[in-house]
């Protein structure tokens, strides 16, 4: 199930991502704080260490001293670290390149507080990890990008229709049992964005065989530069339809805000809209949500750095 970002824990967390650069405007809100969770740790245990009131407090012995400088130091240098790698960000091509070991890190805990409960994050394993490693590394070959992006898609769709409700059944196995079970409710849908959004149609195909799909073509006026809905096809009944809308790169959220707007406009609550992506900048997914407080998004990766490459590779057109 996907990890719903309510509670935060007072451990590290599992699903962290690397911070690449120093944010620019186009990825981060200017007011949007990155917890470096390599200097926080540092500095808890270091408070630990020196909590008062405990009857061992005042009375440190030499190790223990030892530690606590050791841990002042490790803060000191991971900050440090991010110093030096925001003054190289420049040289690096947004979307190309992940960010390198060492950078400050980026949590469910801090996402929660930043962007809200309404993101959903699958739960971060090795699998995952490799297969956004191969998306987002520019030597791997087409063949092994699209299998492993296919394979990636699989996990968020899937993780997708568990959004969906259901209700209680009871059926009968072939030995004459009766076992309780569930179904899902009828009425949905999926809604892709073009022209990457259809990379992700049959990924939904695969898990619902006779699912309905609209599509949406929304692209940047050229005067303008904004958004502009050129294409919008959906079942007619829409409107009593929960919708899975699937875009896989989430960096400014503007074409996706573009794309809630219609199925406004054709009678869709954003509280049945459920946001299927693959990669999401924090700055996509804040716009998006605060556009549109009741939608919810569902990823594998919030990360300052999204491969916007995707759609070409994909297709063959890079």
């Amino acid at each position: 199930m996907a990890t719903e970002l309510q509670h935060p824990d007072s451990m590290p967390c599992h699903n962290r991502q690397v911070n690449s650069t120093s944010p620019s405007p186009d990825h981060l809100l200017a007011d949007d704080p990155i917890l470096d969770h390599a200097e926080g740790n540092n500095a808890a245990m270091a408070k630990l260490t020196l909590l008062p009131g405990h009857s061992h407090s005042n009375g440190l012995s030499e190790r223990d001293s030892q530690a606590c400088v050791l841990s002042e130091r490790d803060s000191q240098a991971c900050s440090s670290t991010n110093l030096n790698s925001e003054n190289h960000s420049d040289s690096r091509e947004c979307g190309n390149y992940d960010a390198p070991v060492g950078e400050s890190l980026l949590g469910d805990c801090e996402l929660s507080r930043q962007i809200g409960a309404q993101l959903k994050l699958l739960p971060m394993n090795d699998q995952i990890r490799e297969l956004q490693t191969i998306i987002r590394d520019k030597t791997a070959s087409r063949g092994d990008f699209m299998f492993s992006a296919d394979r990636l898609i699989r996990l968020v769709v899937e993780e997708g229709l568990n959004q969906l409700p259901y209700k209680e059944c009871m059926v009968t196995t072939p030995t004459g049992h009766k076992y309780e079970g569930v179904k899902f409710e009828k009425g949905n849908c999926g809604v892709s964005i073009m022209r990457s959004g259809e990379a992700m149609e049959q990924g939904l195909r695969d898990c619902c065989r006779s699912i309905r799909i609209g599509k949406i073509l929304i692209q940047s006026d050229e005067e303008t530069q904004r958004a502009k809905v050129y294409y919008a096809k959906f079942p007619p009944d829409i409107y009593r339809r929960k919708v899975l809308l699937m875009y896989p790169i989430l960096s400014t959220g503007n074409t996706v805000i573009e794309a809630v707007k219609v199925l406004i406009e054709h009678g869709v609550q954003p509280s049945v809209i459920i946001l299927l992506s693959l990669f999401s900048t924090p700055h996509g997914a804040k716009s998006i949500i605060q556009e549109f407080p009741e939608i919810t998004i569902l990823t594998t990766e919030v990360h300052p750095v999204a491969p916007t490459h995707f759609g070409q590779k994909y297709f063959g057109t890079d």
